[in-house]
């Protein structure tokens, strides 16, 4: 029997298969998904267009390291669970990270076809494969052999969730603490329905459950009790922090305390976890503005003008001091945006609010700006424009300019941290207080959702060998002449906490 035809970027697709959306009018005023993903067929033939690279630089591209080539060939042989057995290997969140991680910047963004023509739609075939798997029920669900150590997970985001996942499948029981009164993080509260839809990341979350996964949400940790606590009167074993980084920060300007202008975040979770969107049936306070402005260019900021325009707003503005080419946000979430009909103020920057004189929002003041010589981030720096200064009316201000940690657990605990008020760890993500573990943005700052469960999963791999269990990634070290005590390896044993008196 011949053997296949080996591909060359002259043999496959030149274009990428397309994938079908909602018309941006129509969309623009609801909440339903915007991108309506791949079917069997479209699959099939994004599929076709991987060259099954020998060296793999899509799998190094993935903060998880997930076996891209693999599960695209499963695809192309129409083997849809094997393709959902190898990415579950590494990632329990397929249909989540399919539709909001930037491949752009990842996997796709060192595929061997990118260097030629349009990268091969990894997320879109990874978001195929997870949405088949929650349609058809499937689940990996090992054989677990509980081992009576009981580990906390504080916060129920991507980070927690993946650690909580690895550290129940070696059979902890595992509790997620969560102060929202849903689980899901960032996910639930950040992102809104027509990027990722809540039954999604409920489905995910079954499958957490499924390992034998604890919530208990509407508990602050910090409040109702300490780290501390949980180490002693409440019996973990060991403990990680994936609290994520839900501070918002402001500019500082003359005007932020006006009626009218609030946060991002704040804007966000009323709508999407506090469902705000859905009013009157959800009494949830939240006016929205006829016209809006939003300070920044992040996809957080994407996020609030399009939830902005499905809340009824006029018109809706974005201001963001740098250029298009420097906006961090996807290229698809601007594109997305333009579309729908947001106004993109390049190279504009807000000084000072202006109210009226009962004290709620009339205009936003600006000037425009140039950019100069990079600064220590790499962009270029934005230099004012002598005499650009100018005004326009709205009447909500919306600041998307970054988070910080927020300061309970710092406050309450004696978890050690950095200059920037985030857990310091160590490379092994362990912090100043033994026996607990932190991963995610609380450590680096905001990242993407799978660089944050990336962390969790490194984290738990740690947690277990500080615990004596056996890691099935690495069943044998190499020990050396003094590596064994009695005959078994020093990070396998397991750590008994002792109290002086």
């Amino acid at each position: 029997m011949a053997s296949p035809r080996k591909k060359t970027i002259r043999t496959i697709a030149q274009q990428r298969t397309p994938c079908p959306e909602q018309d941006a009018k129509a969309r623009a005023r609801n909440f339903d998904e915007v991108s309506l993903g791949y079917g069997l067929e479209e699959a099939l033939r994004e599929a076709e267009r991987c060259l099954q690279c020998a060296d793999e630089p899509c799998v190094r591209g993935c903060p998880v390291g997930i076996d891209i080539p693999a599960f695209i060939q499963k695809i192309a042989e129409k083997h849809l669970h094997g393709a959902y057995d190898i990415i579950t290997d590494t990632n329990l969140l397929p249909s989540v990270c399919g539709r909001v991680c930037p491949q752009e910047n990842q996997c796709e963004g060192v595929c061997t076809v990118g260097d030629t023509l349009e990268p091969v739609a990894i997320g879109r075939l990874e978001r195929f494969v997870g949405d088949t798997a929650i349609r058809e029920g499937w689940a990996n669900v090992p054989y677990i052999e509980p081992n009576g150590l009981k580990v906390g997970v504080v916060g129920a985001g991507p980070a927690g969730m993946a650690c909580a996942a690895d550290m129940a499948k070696a059979g902890c029981e595992v509790i997620v603490y969560e102060a929202f009164h849903q689980p899901g993080g960032v996910l639930k509260y950040g992102i809104p329905d027509f990027r990722l839809p809540n039954d999604v990341i409920d489905a995910e979350l079954r499958k957490l459950e499924a390992l034998g996964v604890r919530f208990e949400c509407n508990t602050l940790v910090g409040r109702l009790f300490t780290i501390e606590q949980m180490l002693t009167e409440m019996g973990f074993a060991a403990v990680f922090v994936g609290t994520g980084a839900g501070y918002p920060s402001f500019m500082g300007i003359p005007g932020e305390s006006l009626n009218g202008v609030l946060s991002a975040n704040e804007l966000l979770t009323r709508c999407n976890l506090m469902r705000a969107r859905d009013f009157p049936n959800f009494d949830t306070p939240l006016q929205p503005g006829r016209h809006v402005a939003v300070i920044g260019a992040g996809n957080t900021a994407m996020d609030a003008l399009r939830v902005s325009l499905r809340l009824g707003a006029e018109s809706v503005h974005c201001i963001y001091r740098r250029s298009r080419t420097e906006a961090p946000a996807r290229v698809e979430e601007i594109h997305h945006a333009e579309q729908e009909g947001v106004d993109f103020h390049w190279l504009t920057s807000p000084v000072e609010i202006l109210g009226h004189g009962d004290g709620t929002v009339r205009a936003l003041r600006c000037v425009k700006m140039e950019l100069g010589e990079p600064d220590a981030s790499g962009r270029r720096k934005p230099v004012v424009i002598a005499g650009s200064e100018f005004e326009f009316a709205c009447d909500a201000v919306v600041f998307a300019i970054g988070t910080n940690a927020n300061p309970i657990l710092g406050q309450t605990c004696k978890l050690g941290l950095d200059k920037r008020g985030y857990i310091a760890t160590d490379d092994a993500l362990r912090t100043s207080i033994v026996g607990v573990w932190a991963g995610g943005d609380i450590v680096t700052g905001a990242a993407t959702v799978i660089q944050a469960m990336g962390a969790g999963r490194r984290a738990a791999r740690s947690m277990k060998a500080w615990l004596g269990l056996r890691d099935s990634d690495a069943v044998y070290g190499a020990a050396g002449p003094d590596g064994t005590l009695f005959g078994i390896a020093r990070e396998e044993h397991g750590a008994a906490r002792l109290r002086v008196a």
